[in-house]
């Protein structure tokens, strides 16, 4: 049972994508940016709707009292393909920092370009990284925007240690915006690289925002100890949960350094 609801929940939620990218069209490009923010958040609402009808998940996203007016950067751990697009519904005006080889796929890449995301050239980090900051700070000082980053970079499995990069501390440097770290552990229901979509309800957290101005070490100690020890508190709850999902051996071997065991 649990094969066919992730592989009928996988099927409808391509399909649903190529659907709306088509169907929402005209009104995306001939709309204004702000009104065309209705398409993204409207699929993104609708996919996680599909996720809750079909796999049996609910996601339950906490916090929103802690979103700062104005531009801000959302800091979210990254362990799922979810985190990519959960999040967001809850933004006035998001903004990400993508592969600049996204922007060349028809119709994604348009969609992409509709709303002014920051294309970046990997090839020179440093230089990457000064371009990126500048391309933020003018689309921030144009309107107010959100910058969605993550600081771990590449996806995680639940529990797994942490691996923060420090290109987040330039941009929070650079930009002189708030932080708003986000804890969740979507990992464990929808899992990296991985076909099946386990039932239950994923709670995502948006926290405390960090102010800017900080040190860049108290600044980066702040972000990982709130972050992590939040995502510790929910990867307990999420594994003593009745009909909890398989555990990774990552989030087994947190679990036990926390003093929890699994039966």
């Amino acid at each position: 049972m649990l094969q066919l609801r992730s592989l009928a929940f996988n099927a409808a939620f391509y399909a649903s994508l190529i659907f709306q990218m088509f169907f929402w069209a005209p009104f995306y490009f001939l709309a204004p940016r702000h009104r065309a923010w209705l398409v993204p958040r409207f699929w993104s609402r609708s996919s996680m709707w599909l996720y809750e009808k079909i796999a049996h998940t609910r996601s339950e996203i906490t916090g929103q009292e802690n979103l700062p007016e104005g531009s801000f950067i959302l800091a979210p751990k990254h362990q799922s393909f979810w985190d990519t697009i959960a999040f967001f519904p809850y933004l006035k005006d998001p903004i990400y920092i993508l592969k600049r080889e996204l922007m060349w796929i028809p119709f994604f890449g348009w969609y992409l370009l509709k709303m002014r995301m920051i294309p970046v050239n990997r090839g020179s980090r440093a230089k990457a990284l000064k371009a990126v900051s500048a391309a933020t700070r003018a689309e921030m000082e144009r309107n107010p925007r959100q910058l969605i980053i993550y600081p771990e970079g590449t996806r995680r499995a639940p529990g797994d240690v942490p691996n923060y990069k420090w290109g987040i501390v330039e941009l929070y440097t650079q930009l002189g915006v708030p932080v708003v770290p986000v804890a969740h552990v979507a990992g464990l229901y929808w899992p990296r690289r991985k076909f099946l979509r386990y039932p239950g309800t994923i709670k995502a957290r948006f926290l405390k925002p960090i102010p800017p101005g900080l040190d860049r070490d108290e600044f980066m100690r702040r972000l990982i100890t709130e972050t992590e020890a939040a995502c510790d508190e929910l990867l307990i709850e999420a594994a003593t949960a009745p009909n909890a999902p398989p555990l990774p051996s990552t989030a087994v071997k947190r679990l036990k350094e926390l003093g929890v065991t699994i039966s």
